[in-house]
């Protein structure tokens, strides 16, 4: 069996990627599965943005319902269905990963598909046919968890299991309301110091991102690009899947994949 890559994508605002409103996100993570991804996988576990704990949570659930965690949208945005099934004896496994690493974690049999997992997954593998397990971020933030639970989910790698880091390489939403050319010079910066860092060394230059340029304008609070920590301690060959430069509206932005 191949070895499945570990994806860091962007999910995009909420469900726009869905609504057309966001095309080249839409395009970016339908991209990742037909250039990228060579075999379909045996499962996915997916590192949410949207979803913090503490302990760290697993979903257990067989049938993983929808969980719409966004607001102001039409009302046809909260019909969307993903009835991907969940795979208890997967979350299982990973609590016992998590175990072996000295990382504390619990089953959450409740916790349903959040926007961070059911927009990508929608558009990467919409017929929702494989199993889904979700994994929360730690609500401490710190990088070195994170890296640490990268490091855990490796193995499952081997098994056919995807690893889908879902956050987004620029996260500030009042630069996004009011975007200028200061801002996307900022955004600029940041991009192409994150590019650097996982082509170069992803461990030791992502656990000090908060020294990058412009890093707290990049991201206010880190918990969307902590996915691609978890990803990138996976391990394997990184790759740029993804670069967008800012302008017209844009933020620059990046998606990577680590096999």
């Amino acid at each position: 069996m191949m070895r499945m890559p570990a994806l860091f994508v962007n999910h995009g605002g909420g469900p726009m990627p869905l609504m057309g409103r966001q095309p080249m996100i839409a395009h970016h993570l339908q991209q990742s599965v037909t250039e990228y991804i060579t075999e379909k996988p045996r499962a996915i576990v997916v590192i949410s943005a949207h979803h913090e704990a503490n302990p760290i949570a697993i979903t257990s659930s067989a049938k993983p319902s929808m969980y719409f965690d966004y607001y102001g949208f039409p009302p046809e945005t909260y019909q969307f269905k993903y009835p991907a099934p969940g795979n208890p004896e997967l979350a299982r496994q990973i609590q016992n990963l998590l175990s072996e690493k000295g990382i504390e974690s619990q089953l959450d049999a409740k916790r349903g598909f959040d926007h961070g997992a059911f927009v990508p997954l929608m558009l990467m593998y919409p017929e929702a046919d494989i199993p889904v397990v979700c994994v929360s971020l730690h609500s401490s933030l710190s990088p070195d968890i994170h890296l640490a639970l990268g490091n855990a989910l490796a193995p499952l790698q081997d098994q056919g299991v995807l690893l889908l880091g879902s956050g987004f390489a620029f996260h500030n939403f009042d630069a996004m309301r009011n975007p200028d050319e200061a801002s996307y010079k900022k955004s600029n910066d940041f991009n192409n110091w994150l590019k650097d860092a996982v082509m170069t060394n992803p461990m030791e230059k992502l656990r000090d991102w908060k020294n990058a340029p412009s890093a707290r304008f990049a991201h206010p609070r880190e918990e969307h690009l902590l996915p691609l920590l978890v990803t990138a301690a996976a391990g394997g060959s990184p790759r740029i899947i993804y670069d967008q430069q800012a302008g017209d509206g844009n933020f620059a932005i990046s998606g990577y994949m680590f096999q």
